[in-house]
């Protein structure tokens, strides 16, 4: 069956060059973007429930962008003025960028991996006497703890912000050829909005082991996965697959 329709399952672009966009005209496709989840902020009443004391830490491991609001927004609620003195350790250089909306950048203070959060090991262990706090979300991926215990670091993780099931129920009578996911959070969330789901004809792209193991313990088929050394993004899957299903289109 050709492809016409699609659904990803996250926030529409914000950049003009996003090549979803540039997939859209090539492919002559209609794409449309809905997140299945979305993030709730802990209030500062239940963080110190946790028993953090932001006063306590020297350094910050932040894992995502949302990471960063949070930390910042619960730092605000607290009145506690952060200390130019405090040093970040940031997963990717995306999340290191999106930092410089509340900091000024200084190359001293900040400490960048590359992708996954095993590649901070040599930057924190090269100030393990620092006190770590990581402001995490509900749902952390077992990596980021076993890495910090391994180190054997002194650090704390609490949790800054909620992974929330969105509301998808205007979607019912909605068909889409492709859906596209990219957390075992998107399946949950595929079916806690719709129990009753059956697959039939709609393809389903995932991105990433986890979201296949999820796709699949749900008894359903993956019919487009990335990463792959051909596709490393899923744009890049999207648009392979397309090219061989629509051909004569």
């Amino acid at each position: 069956m050709k492809v016409k329709t699609i659904l990803v399952s996250q926030p529409e672009p914000k950049i003009e060059n996003s090549p979803y966009f540039d997939l859209i005209e090539k492919q002559k496709v209609k794409i449309d973007f809905r997140p299945f989840i979305h993030v709730e902020g802990v209030s500062a009443k239940d963080v110190r429930a946790q028993k953090v004391d932001l006063n306590h830490y020297t350094a910050i491991v932040l894992t995502s962008r949302n990471a960063v609001d949070h930390f910042f927004r619960v730092a605000e609620e607290m009145r506690f003025k952060v200390p130019d003195t405090m040093k970040y350790f940031c997963q990717s250089e995306a999340v290191a960028f999106y930092l410089q909306k509340y900091v000024v950048y200084r190359k001293r203070k900040i400490y960048v991996g590359k992708r996954n959060f095993s590649e901070l090991s040599p930057l924190i262990k090269k100030y393990k006497d620092e006190k770590f706090l990581l402001p995490n979300t509900d749902k952390v991926k077992d990596e980021v703890p076993n890495t910090l215990n391994a180190l054997g670091v002194d650090w704390k993780q609490a949790i800054f912000y909620r992974t929330v099931i969105s509301d998808l129920t205007d979607l019912a009578d909605v068909f889409y050829d492709i859906l596209v996911f990219f957390s075992p959070s998107g399946i949950d969330s595929l079916f806690h909005n719709f129990p009753d789901f059956k697959q039939n004809e709609t393809r389903i792209a995932v991105f990433g082991d986890t979201t296949i193991k999820a796709v699949e313990e749900r008894g359903l088929r993956v019919d487009i996965a990335a990463p792959t050394p051909e596709t490393p993004s899923m744009t890049m899957a999207l648009e392979k697959y397309i090219e061989k299903v629509n051909k004569g289109k």
